[in-house]
C-alpha cells in the first residue's frame, strides 16, 4: 500500500497537474516537494479551460519555474 508522499516521490521529474484554490489549474514538471506540499515545478503553465457553450478553446499561460505554497494545493494528479 502506497502512502501519499510515496506517490509524489514516484511522480518526481514527471508532468503533474495541480488544482489550486480559486479554481486554478497548473501543469508542470514536479522537481521537488516537502511535507507541507510546497511544490517546485519547472516549465509550469496555467491552464485556462475552454467553454463548449461559447466555443472557447482551452488555452495555457506560461509561468516557467515556480514554487507553489502547499496551503493553496487542493489536488495533485500524478502521471498515469
Amino acid at each position: 500500500m502506497s502512502r501519499p508522499l510515496d506517490v509524489l516521490s514516484n511522480a518526481l521529474n514527471q508532468t503533474v497537474i495541480v488544482k489550486m484554490r480559486a479554481w486554478r489549474e497548473i501543469r508542470g514538471t514536479l522537481r521537488s516537494y516537502d511535507p507541507h506540499l510546497n511544490l517546485y515545478l519547472e516549465s509550469a503553465e496555467m491552464i485556462h479551460p475552454g467553454n463548449e457553450e461559447t466555443g472557447e478553446e482551452e488555452r495555457t499561460e506560461t509561468l516557467g519555474n515556480i514554487i507553489l505554497r502547499g496551503d493553496n494545493v487542493i489536488l495533485i494528479s500524478p502521471p498515469s
